[in-house]
């Protein structure tokens, strides 16, 4: 492997970018049979050590069982899982069949994935059994749905058992056999959410890989004798990309907790397997900090590092002091995984910039625009945060899945430069500056929602006339949801509606973004066009 980080990014782009790709040869089959992928934790420590070879003989297993369950290449399946082993032959398994795997949050309620599943025309759907309530036919789940539905880690009486379709195929069977779809080809397909209309589905295409790649080398700086674990759950970008993809294209160890978040197993965790290189949201740094739980004396990070959202600096100086790390704060979306960092690894690290989410990755080239023209701002300068695709040959997105109009938002006019949605800028020397989103996505604990996706919600209460939601400041969690909520005539605004109204949002979307706080008001500010004026709300 070449140190030249230009060179190594043509090297990357040449394995994964390539007519003959193949996702199951790249990600699993070419890695040392005996070689551990991940070592996956449950909540007691206990432990279990999946090798390449296991996963490459179980997910060919479970690919032959997709094919006789109707999917063909180019299908959709889904995943409603949690961090388990599961998961990963699953993925492996879809990947191996020529799939395209769409992820699942677990916290999502039964509409949120009934649209999902429809809008990606899901074939199948694989759902840990603590989940299979919200895949039952009711109002929310169609009773003539078109996917299939298998149980991972039941008592084996569903129809489609997880483990006994592995059982049951034969590792020779041609279903089995890893599909080409070269490096265009699709992997994933993800929905992320924006601020008005639905979520927008996200295509990845498996020369993604490359940039995913090349992350774990630049940015977390994974080197063969780490024990690496990115906290992320897997139902979102940042832990899917890597958590998952990432250490499986490079071959690395990964640890995988299969268990609820909990601050003291973290730490449990990290002392027992001897993690050097964590990753985490600045909300997990910031459960930490509070927690009053001594840090074991054996814990030694090598690296850390934070993404999601930005890292705010009594994060910082709580590491450098207790860590004896200093953690990194990293940028990227949904849209292209990460992509300017504080990066770690040798000849890219430079001593960090107190508010600085570092400079562009090798194989990225970006600028800050200025907001009324397309031509780059001087140093110092606010502006809109913008990807050169001209001169960024891991970037991979093309455009939205039957989105045309969102995704000509996303370009510029000429279609050089790809708008991030956010604001920000550079100092003299290049390290880019975090302002602030240019919509009102909230990002609650490095998660993304719109607001759009919880109005919906709430207007749907029979006493709710109009709604609008906001990201406030919270000290744990970045960011929390609260509502304003416009009511019909004579209904008035009690703490048991606004206890409804929580649950309601539990229910229809999902559960960790019900709004903390439910406004009772008699109108929402509007701009002459009928735009809800977010920004004033945020000030009351």
């Amino acid at each position: 492997m070449t140190t030249d980080p230009t060179a190594r990014v043509r090297e990357l782009l040449n394995q994964y970018d390539t007519p003959t790709a193949s996702a199951a040869e790249l990600l699993c089959d070419r890695h040392p049979a005996d070689d551990v992928a991940f070592t996956v934790v449950e909540a007691d420590l206990s432990s279990t050590d999946l090798t390449y070879g296991y996963l490459r003989e179980q997910s060919t297993r479970f690919s032959a069982a997709l094919a006789d369950l109707g999917v063909e290449p180019g299908d959709h399946v889904a995943t409603l899982m949690g961090r388990s082993a599961e998961l990963v032959v699953a993925l492996l398994g879809i990947w191996r069949r020529g799939a395209v795997h769409v992820p699942l949050f677990t916290a999502f309620a039964p509409p949120a994935i009934e649209f999902r599943l429809a809008a990606s025309g899901a074939k199948a759907v694989i759902s840990d059994a603590d989940q299979l309530d919200k895949l039952l036919p009711d109002k929310d789940i169609p009773a003539d749905a078109s996917w299939r539905v298998v149980v991972a880690g039941g008592d084996g009486t569903a129809a489609l058992d997880f483990g006994m379709l592995v059982e049951e195929h034969d590792p020779g069977d041609s279903g089995g056999v890893a599909v080409t779809v070269g490096g265009n080809g699709p992997l994933v397909q993800l929905f992320t959410s924006g601020t008005t209309g639905t979520p927008k589905g996200v295509p990845v295409p498996l020369r993604a890989l490359a940039s995913f790649h090349a992350y774990q080398e630049f940015g977390f700086d994974v080197r063969k004798d780490d024990v690496f674990w990115n906290a992320a759950d897997p139902g979102w970008a940042y832990g899917l990309y890597y958590a998952l993809l990432g250490p499986l294209a490079a071959g690395s160890r990964s640890i995988l907790l299969h268990a609820g978040f909990s601050a003291p197993l973290m730490w449990k965790v990290m002392e027992r397997f001897g993690v050097t290189n964590f990753a985490a949201a600045p909300t997990v740094y910031r459960s930490l900090r509070a927690d009053p739980t001594p840090i074991p004396d054996t814990v030694r990070l090598r690296r850390a590092s934070s993404a999601g959202e930005p890292l705010t600096p009594d994060v910082i100086s709580w590491s450098k002091a207790n860590l004896n790390v200093l953690v990194r704060d990293h940028y990227g979306q949904t849209e292209h995984g990460m992509f300017i960092a504080n990066a770690w690894v040798e000849g890219l690290r430079e001593v960090v910039r107190e508010g600085s989410m570092g400079k562009p990755l090798p194989g990225w080239t970006c600028a800050v625009l200025e907001n009324d023209s397309d031509t780059i701002a001087p140093p110092r300068t606010p502006g809109r945060v913008a990807i050169d695709t001209l001169s960024s040959p891991l970037m991979w997105f093309t455009g939205y899945a039957d989105a045309p109009e969102k995704t000509a938002q996303r370009f510029t006019e000429d279609g050089r430069w790809y708008l991030t949605g956010d604001a920000g800028q550079t100092d003299e020397d290049g390290f880019y500056f975090f302002s602030a989103r240019d919509d009102d996505v909230i990002i609650m604990a490095g998660y993304r929602i719109g607001p759009f996706d919880v109005e919906s919600v709430l207007v749907m209460h029979d006493h709710v006339l109009e709604a609008a939601v906001v990201g406030m400041p919270d000290e744990l969690r970045g960011e929390v949801l609260e509502a304003f909520v416009v009511l019909r005539d004579g209904i008035d605004g009690t703490d048991e509606l606004e206890v409804e109204l929580q649950t309601l949002v539990k229910k229809k979307f999902a559960a960790h973004a019900y709004p903390r706080a439910v406004h009772f008001v008699p109108n929402l500010p509007k701009t002459p066009s009928g735009k809800v004026q977010r920004y004033l709300l945020r000030q009351k």
